[in-house]
């Protein structure tokens, strides 16, 4: 009888979703409150729960060997811990008005409501499809889940041919066209863009375009994919655009991803102009007491432009979960806001970029200056010292940092982290200049890359 009184009492938290946000939510509002307080129901549509989809690019160019390898938890591992998580089962609808949730078992197709005192919304991105014929004909992969990385590596294991097209040259395009080359695929990307990575400004995605070239990899900016083109068969043989067609016995489409908030939009919660969920600095959805939502559904504060922004990160997601647990288990917590950082590469290039590209400073209504500088990883002299070339941009007069990009090989990439303090801190460029870096010449010039380019923004800013 104790046991009933206490089942009936006691709240429940419903999650709509089990990858890095939702499960952290879970596991968090769990260490906040025990099942005699709070029951947890998660619903998850896919076969996986608490994987890095961002290690999926190196599994499938071979970097990591095993698929268990990406996940973090186990669905059987969160049930030890009380939460029940409920695989293959999909939320088709949000009941705001009744505090409940629809799900259907996949499996069965049997479905169900499961009402909710608290509800978490981590339904994540998905793939952005391009609107085009054939788009969906066999050989032709989008790549967010484990589950599309599977379909992709048995693709891949299964195809005869060895030319491979990957449609977009985004951080997805570019990663994914060095997995194929690490299988020894031909690759050619195709670009809409006039230089691969739009979220660098277009002089440093040159160096990025060249690199690539330099690698084996052909690119082709200012073109659009138009038709997949299939054989008899049904697969994918090539892949039209305005100028041309392209030979390819897999296609990766790495256009991007947009926030997954269908279900949202249908239960009428409020959405951003990129298409993510709105919330306040506790991640709860604006206008709703006891709804939560992030991760890649979500729209962010961009601390440096003052705008909100759509940002598919497993960091963020990370951290929005645990703030939203803490939150749902009675605690406090809030997330203020990103400055864009994001690190990558193409074999041996480091792409990293923070803050502002010049697009977005003029969208703000920013008045800048901007300066490039080539430096080197470690001191000259030192064995292995590698070029680098880092960007940055300062707000006119005030001398504010808005946003720095760095292109080159070993010891390039994570520099960005400098800039991405300097930006969270709202530091000037002037002040950055006495930034006490570590230095020693195995790891540095006496000038870091990133000081120099601050010295020469503030001489810049100085005599605008």
């Amino acid at each position: 009888m104790n046991m009933s009184r206490t089942r009936d009492t006691r709240e429940r938290l419903v999650v709509i979703g089990a990858d890095a946000a939702g499960m952290s939510a879970a596991s968090q509002a769990r260490r906040m409150k025990g099942p005699d307080e709070l029951e947890i129901v998660a619903f998850e549509r896919g076969h996986f729960s608490s994987y890095s989809a961002c290690g999926i690019p190196y599994w499938v160019g071979g970097d990591v060997t095993e698929r268990d390898r990406l996940i973090a938890r186990t669905p059987e591992e969160h049930r030890a811990r009380d939460i029940d998580l409920r695989m293959r089962t999909e939320v088709v609808e949000i009941d705001v008005d009744r505090r409940r949730v629809r799900a259907r078992d996949l499996e069965s197709g049997t479905e169900s409501w499961t009402s909710y005192d608290k509800l978490v919304i981590a339904t994540g991105a998905c793939p952005i499809r391009p609107d085009m014929p054939g788009a969906d004909a066999a050989g032709v992969h989008g790549v967010q889940t484990l589950d599309d990385g599977q379909a992709l590596i048995d693709t891949l294991a299964h195809t005869r041919g060895r030319r491979a097209v990957v449609v977009g040259a985004g951080y997805i395009g570019v990663e994914m066209a060095e997995a194929l080359i690490n299988r020894d695929y031909e690759v050619t990307v195709l670009n809409r863009g006039g230089e691969p990575m739009s979220t660098l400004d277009p002089d440093m995605g040159r160096l990025v375009h060249e690199a690539m070239e330099g690698l084996g990899i052909t690119m082709v900016n200012d073109t659009e994919a138009t038709k997949v083109l299939t054989g008899e068969d049904g697969r994918v043989r090539a892949v039209a655009t305005q100028d041309g067609e392209y030979p390819a016995d897999v296609v990766v489409l790495g256009i991007g991803v947009r926030p997954e908030t269908t279900l949202a939009k249908a239960a009428g919660l409020p959405l951003g102009s990129h298409g993510g969920l709105l919330t306040d600095l506790a991640m709860r959805v604006r206008g709703h007491e006891d709804i939560w939502a992030g991760g890649d559904c979500v729209e962010v504060l961009d601390l440096v432009s003052g705008r909100e922004r759509h940002i598919a990160l497993g960091t963020h997601a990370n951290k929005h979960g645990q703030i939203i647990g803490t939150n749902v288990g009675g605690g406090y917590a809030t997330f203020p806001g990103v400055v864009g950082t994001a690190v990558s590469k193409v074999c041996d290039l480091e792409i990293a970029r923070t803050g502002l590209r010049e697009k977005d400073a003029r969208r703000a209504g920013l008045q800048f200056v901007s300066v490039t500088i080539e430096s080197t990883s470690r001191a000259g002299y030192y064995p292995g010292a590698s070029s680098m070339t880092v960007k940055m941009l300062a707000e006119r007069r005030t001398g504010r940092l808005l946003g720095v990009q760095i292109v080159g090989r070993e010891g390039a990439g994570k520099r960005v982290d400098i800039a991405a303090v300097a930006l969270t801190a709202g530091m000037t460029v002037e002040r950055m200049t006495a930034l006490d870096l570590g230095y020693a010449p195995p790891f540095s010039p006496v000038w870091d890359p990133v000081l120099v380019a601050a010295r020469k923004a503030a001489a810049k800013v100085q005599a605008s």
